[in-house]
């Protein structure tokens, strides 16, 4: 018998884990490559998993609603396929291991691992918040405590128990994610008035608002705005759309021009293509460009288009117009939403003037995009200034003040500013 373990995959750069929607298969069906397995479902991606080899299900190890951490084994497939022997009968299938529950608080073994090396409490490791899924501990909640201690800057917990740590010990309910690590506030009572309708949120919507919070908590955040005169681009798509729409297929949209820009920018300045660990600068080699885009449901995702600084207009138009259709079908495989370096979110499309969005972890920066308008501006001609009717657009860009300062963010949003103003067909 030649067995084959089919893992949780990693369904974003952030993403940890991921819960199981639905089995499509059973013990004992015969799979064949590519068939899809289950759904799996993150805070960025919901996803078909398919099998990537043929074979006999031996073994399925956990059941719908279980979330399991990325490369956890979840399923067995028997590669002798129809010739396997005979799956073994089913088991009852166990819990999803090293989560929270409704009633208590779980711990992976990594973290447990790190806590004992450590030499921290049971009783202090229950009192560290996490931001992970509903207030989860993560690897990096774990060790950016063990270095915030051992320079004194944060104080262990204090009480009489002296329990040791050990694997799996449920610890009393964490700090809810919403709330900011270190920040105390009472639980407001759900509302009893008649007149208010409670609805809970969805799983994604949670998970939205947990990476939010995270992201505020975690990066200073500066927002910097300048308005764009985009006249040459208009006329320019209004010259070119329709040919554009017979070849390519898709319609031409100011995304890919605002792109194009983007991955400009972050080639001239690649101070802005980073992420950040402890005090640690991570220069990204590759352009992969993030652009959000809002669901049927109401919820976001960012598909990511990779190396977009390689692509020209119509190979970024039909990159972006794929991926779009994709997140609005909930078509999204694992690869259209990782990786990504930078992120575009396009406020104009709700006809906004500009945000202040942001910052999609673990990136630096975040492009928001306005509605573009027509505004009377004043222009200088050889003979004067003079007033005429342009077509303008702001930009707003949030970085990370722990990287990007002022100067540099400013220099990058004017980049994006003149490379826009300055069409060149």
């Amino acid at each position: 018998m030649s067995k084959f373990e089919i893992k949780m995959p990693k369904l974003g750069e952030s993403i940890t884990e991921g819960t199981i929607m639905s089995w499509s298969v059973q013990v004992g069906d015969i799979v064949k490559e590519d068939d899809v397995l289950f759904e799996v479902n993150t805070a960025k991606v919901s996803a078909e998993i398919p099998s990537p080899v043929a074979g006999k299900v031996m073994e399925i190890l956990f059941k719908e609603g279980d979330t399991v951490a990325v490369g956890t084994v979840v399923a067995v497939v028997d590669m002798g396929g129809e010739d396997a022997v005979s799956a073994a009968p089913a088991r009852e299938l166990p819990p999803a291991k090293a989560v929270q529950s409704d009633d208590e608080r779980w711990y992976s073994p990594v973290v447990l691992q790190l806590a004992r090396e450590a030499h921290i409490r049971q009783e202090e490791l229950d009192a560290i918040p996490g931001t992970g899924y509903r207030g989860r501990l993560s690897k990096k909640d774990i060790k950016d405590y063990i270095v915030r201690k051992q320079k004194g800057t944060v104080a262990s917990a204090t009480g009489t128990s002296s329990q040791p740590i050990a694997a799996g010990m449920p610890g009393p309910q964490p700090v809810p994610q919403s709330q900011p690590a270190g920040v105390a506030s009472p639980v407001s009572p759900v509302s009893s008035d008649p007149s208010v309708e409670v609805k809970e949120m969805d799983r994604v919507r949670k998970m939205i608002a947990d990476h939010m919070v995270m992201s505020k908590h975690t990066s200073p955040h500066v927002t910097t705005l300048v308005e764009v005169d985009m006249t040459r681009l208009v006329k320019w798509r209004e010259r070119n759309k329709e040919a554009f729409l017979k070849r390519e297929g898709v319609k031409l949209t100011y995304m890919p021009a605002i792109t194009e820009a983007t991955a400009k920018a972050l080639v001239a300045y690649p101070q802005v293509n980073v992420s950040v660990e402890g005090y640690n600068i991570l220069y990204k080699k590759q352009i992969n460009v993030g652009i959000a885009v809002s669901q049927n449901d109401g919820n976001l995702i960012v598909p990511v288009v990779h190396d977009a600084d390689r692509l020209n207009m119509s190979g970024l138009a039909i990159a972006i117009d794929s991926l779009a259709a994709k997140a609005r079908a909930n078509k999204l495989m694992p690869d259209d939403i990782s990786g990504g370096t930078f992120t575009i979110t396009n406020f104009g499309t709700f006809k906004s003037l500009f945000g202040t969005p942001i910052i999609n972890q673990p990136q630096v920066a975040i492009l928001g995009v306005g509605v573009i308008e027509k505004k009377p501006a004043v222009i200088e001609t050889p003979e004067g200034d003079v007033i005429a009717i342009r077509h303008k657009m702001y930009l707003s860009l949030s970085y990370d003040h722990r990287v990007v300062d002022g100067s540099l963010g400013g220099n990058f949003l004017y980049f994006i500013k003149n490379y826009l103003e300055n069409w060149n067909e």
